[in-house]
């Protein structure tokens, strides 16, 4: 930016699990979307990674907030504090003004209009100037690649930290989209619920996190195996300390209940869409985003459910926030963003 450049352009995927900054092409920010906080000042502790390290192990001091919950803002001063935090990690280079800030933001696509309005009002409070939405399912599409202004059907599963969103799009707009909230937060309390009920063990949030990180998968046989994992906790009926090893099979046991409910959405958005845009889909195969593409066998076990081919974006995890840039460098072009 130039050394009298007063205006800043952010692309934000303020996600459930976590929120990234695009600016100038790049991601500046990639932290977990988590705040701590002082119990008695409400002031500000720690965002981001930080915070992170502090959750479930905070003392009656400090308390560690998720500001959003299934994708939508749950805790509107926690989120200011987040967005303000997150905004001073990026730096101006040269700049001898506080440039005001022009925002492309993400929200899911089942967004009601309260929703929509508790978004831009979270950003007018961080310091935003000017405020544009983008629906997850479309933003995800331009990440992945994808011609989303082309008149043929384009597919997209994004699975993300609190919904899962599955969309047929076609010449610049959503034909048809589901939007549901089994999505990462769901499998990790899945898997708690796993070990706890068939070892005894309680984990907590950040282990159970990890596991599904390490040895999440969708299908009880995969191709390549990965090593057990080894979890330590109490037994909840001595409190001793008891260690277990899990397989990736057990885990996809424990996944199962929530996966079919994704595989069920994925139907309905099949059955309601246009044959035309049903066979540009059969040939150009269905792209899954996220963190959720990142489970293991997930693309496998839905193209057998459905026998269409499916592709996994490259870098899923980082797949909106490059749309939330390619829409931010077309905003004047772009007819489906929402301004705020």
């Amino acid at each position: 930016m130039g050394l009298f450049s007063l205006t800043q352009e952010l692309g934000i995927d303020l996600g459930t699990a976590n929120t990234l900054i695009i600016h100038n092409d790049k991601v500046v920010v990639d932290e977990p979307s988590i705040v701590a906080i002082d119990a008695h000042s409400e002031k500000l502790v720690a965002i981001g990674h930080q915070a992170r390290q502090m959750h479930e192990k905070t003392n009656p001091r400090i308390k560690t907030i998720r500001p959003l919950k299934d994708g939508v803002i749950a805790d509107f001063n926690a989120t200011e504090l987040m967005l303000r935090g997150m905004i001073k990690k990026v730096r101006m280079s040269g700049s001898l003004f506080s440039p005001s800030l022009r925002m492309v933001i993400c929200i899911p696509s089942g967004s009601t209009n309260v929703e929509i309005r508790a978004v831009r009002d979270s950003a007018d409070r961080a310091g935003a100037r000017e405020v544009y939405m983008i629906f997850e399912p479309m933003a995800a599409a331009l990440g992945a690649g994808l011609d989303v202004e082309a008149p043929e059907g384009n597919m997209i599963i994004d699975i993300g930290g609190g919904t899962s969103e599955i969309a047929c799009i076609s010449l610049g707009g959503i034909v048809y989209s589901e939007s549901i909230n089994v999505a990462g937060d769901v499998f990790t309390a899945d898997i708690q619920n796993y070990v706890r009920q068939q070892h005894n063990i309680r984990i907590g949030e950040r282990t159970a996190e990890a596991i599904k990180c390490s040895i999440g998968a969708a299908v009880p046989q995969l191709d390549e195996e990965p090593e057990d994992y080894i979890v330590t906790g109490p037994n909840m009926l001595t409190a001793l300390p008891q260690t277990v090893s899990l397989s990736s099979n057990e885990i996809a046991y424990a996944l199962e209940k929530s996966l079919v409910k994704l595989d069920a959405a994925l139907m309905t958005v099949l059955e309601n869409m246009p044959p035309e845009l049903y066979v540009d889909i059969v040939k150009n195969g269905v792209y899954l985003a996220g963190g959720g593409a990142l489970i293991k066998g997930l693309d496998k076990r839905l193209s057998e459910k459905t026998g269409l081919p499916f592709h996994i974006a490259e870098d899923p995890l980082r797949a909106i926030a490059r749309g939330t840039g390619i829409a931010l460098k077309n905003i004047d072009h772009f007819s489906f963003l929402i301004k705020g």
